[in-house]
C-alpha cells in the first residue's frame, strides 16, 4: 500500500519559515520525481517545487523561488520542503506527490493527504 504522510505545517507569522515533510513507504521512491503542490481556500491546486530522483535538479514555481527549497532523502524515503520568508499569500494547504517529472498535476499519481500551512500577517 502506497503512502505519502506529510507533517510540519503550523502557524507562523509572515517572514517566518517552516519545513515540511513527507514519508514516502512507496517502493520506487528513489525512482521517482517528488513534488510539493498547494492548494488555497476557492482555488485550484497548483505547483510548488519538484526534484527529480536523485536529487541534482529542481524547479520551483516562480511565486517561492529564492524563497523554498525542496530536498530529499532516498535512504529515508523523505522529501522535504524547506520555507522562508513566509508570506500571508502562501497560506494553503500543501500536498507532497511523487511521479514524473514535470510541473503538472498530472506527471503525479501518488498524494498525500495533506498538511495546513497558515501565514499570518
Amino acid at each position: 500500500q502506497v503512502q505519502l504522510v506529510e507533517s510540519g505545517g503550523g502557524l507562523v507569522q509572515a517572514g517566518g519559515s517552516l519545513r515540511l515533510s513527507c514519508a514516502a513507504s512507496v517502493r520506487t521512491f528513489s525512482d521517482s520525481t517528488a513534488g510539493w503542490f498547494r492548494q488555497a481556500p476557492g482555488r485550484e491546486r497548483e505547483f510548488v517545487a519538484a526534484i527529480n530522483w536523485s536529487g541534482v535538479t529542481a524547479i520551483y514555481a516562480d511565486s517561492v523561488n529564492g524563497r523554498f527549497t525542496i530536498s530529499r532523502d532516498n535512504a529515508k524515503k523523505v522529501v522535504n520542503l524547506q520555507m522562508k520568508s513566509l508570506k500571508p499569500e502562501d497560506t494553503a494547504v500543501y500536498y507532497c506527490a511523487l511521479g514524473v517529472w514535470g510541473t503538472q498535476l498530472s506527471a503525479y499519481h501518488y498524494w498525500g493527504q495533506g498538511t495546513q500551512v497558515t501565514v499570518s500577517s
